[in-house]
């Protein structure tokens, strides 16, 4: 391609030229990968735990979904939701099998997810009187209009209102906050089970079941947002389950399509009337296509012994990173193969590792996450945390 033979100088002036500029984007571009490996376009290679922000849940490349869509794409790309669609079916049967949710809702992406889920609570609250949500300060919720008013983080929502009303802001991890703020009027609590983009930031093991008993109690919906920490990232299928308790329904995507372009509404079966024809849709969601890749993904998560896999290495990468002593790495922490770290200088950091050949993602309050393939190779993790190690070195 014409396109890759242009150096990064020459791409970026391009891409300044016709795109928006909304994304600040690195100096580095990709012509290929094969599992947690890429190359740019000078050929340079690199340790992919940036993961396209914990996206690529079996690496670039993977056999069988690389099967699945060119198969499906030969045969059947789109027909839309007017018409059932087979493949998303049997995504849907897979997906009920895996997490144990009933009914499932398909579109292209988390704010997607999280705009369906909202909706979804306020549909059920309307007839009870209850329209309020409570959302956790330093949450990640997605970009458009309605995650963006679940989003309290005000760096994100100040350029962008008035934003939409209803949305109640506690303290992460402090149960005091919302049993202070939960009441009649409130409809759900809506929060990640770990706040992915906010920092990092890990609730105390026993908030969760806290908040789903305050939410019994009160008569409103517990939803979670597991966009980036389900389907497997934490090392089972959902974040929620290390905390033994079940939402009401929850958002998914990011690794569901291991790349593919695809999220997900699931739900418990007692909130299967609430979203009526017509109420809500999606032209693209869950189309032949994007079915075919996400199921080849669960098909992968859900072979026996896989998930422990990925909590085997998690556990080594979390214990390889707590073993390099640096100024400029505090604070490692994780679950499955959802790890950071907190650092001075995030920006600095990814740079230099980005340099050494190592992608990583940062996030707030100076946190650095590493996202590796869920099916990453023994040989491809310590590669990583090698080039991090070097990375710090150079640092120091």
């Amino acid at each position: 391609m014409a396109l890759l033979a242009d150096n990064i100088e020459v791409l970026r002036a391009r891409s300044k030229a016709v795109l928006l500029g909304n994304y600040n984007r690195q100096p580095v571009a990709f012509t290929h990968g094969d599992g947690a490996r890429l190359w740019d376009t000078s050929g340079k290679d690199y340790i992919d735990f940036c993961g396209g922000i914990a996206v690529t849940s079996l690496g670039h490349g993977d056999s069988a979904v690389t099967r699945a869509i060119a198969a499906q794409a030969s045969r059947l790309m789109h027909v839309s939701n007017l018409y059932e669609i087979p493949e998303q079916i049997e995504l849907a049967e897979k997906l009920r099998d895996f997490l144990g949710y009933d009914r499932f809702f398909f579109c292209n992406s988390g704010t997607e997810a999280n705009e369906a889920l909202i909706k979804l609570v306020r549909a059920w609250g309307k007839s009870r009187g209850k329209s309020r949500i409570i959302v956790a300060r330093h949450g990640f919720h997605g970009r458009t209009l309605g995650a963006l008013s679940a989003t309290a983080q005000p760096v994100l929502q100040e350029a962008f209102g008035p934003l939409l009303d209803g949305f109640d802001a506690v303290d992460f991890g402090e149960l005091q906050s919302v049993v202070e703020r939960i009441g009649p009027e409130t409809a759900a609590v809506l929060m990640e089970p770990i706040q992915a983009e906010g920092g990092g930031n890990f609730p105390p093991p026993a908030y969760f079941k806290e908040v789903r008993n305050l939410c019994d109690r009160h008569n409103c919906l517990l939803v979670l947002d597991e966009v980036q920490l389900g389907m497997g990232r934490s090392g089972l299928p959902l974040a929620q389950d290390h905390y033994g308790i079940k939402a009401d329904a929850i958002a998914l995507a990011k690794g569901l399509g291991g790349g593919f372009p695809i999220g997900a509404l699931a739900i418990q079966a007692h909130l299967a009337d609430v979203l009526t024809p017509g109420t809500h849709g999606s032209t693209f969601g869950g189309n032949p296509l994007a079915a075919a890749a996400a199921t080849a993904v669960v098909d992968a998560l859900a072979m026996p012994g896989f998930l422990a896999d990925v909590n085997t290495k998690g556990k080594f990468l979390l214990t390889a990173i707590e073993k390099l002593q640096s100024p400029h790495l505090s604070e490692p922490r994780g679950l499955g193969l959802f790890v950071c770290f907190t650092t001075p200088d995030p920006a600095r950091l990814t740079a230099a590792a980005r340099e050494t050949g190592l992608l990583l993602a940062t996030a707030k309050h100076n946190a650095v996450r590493l996202l590796p393939p869920l099916n990453v190779s023994a040989a491809e993790l310590e590669a990583g945390i090698a080039r991090l190690g070097d990375t710090l070195e150079r640092l120091n």
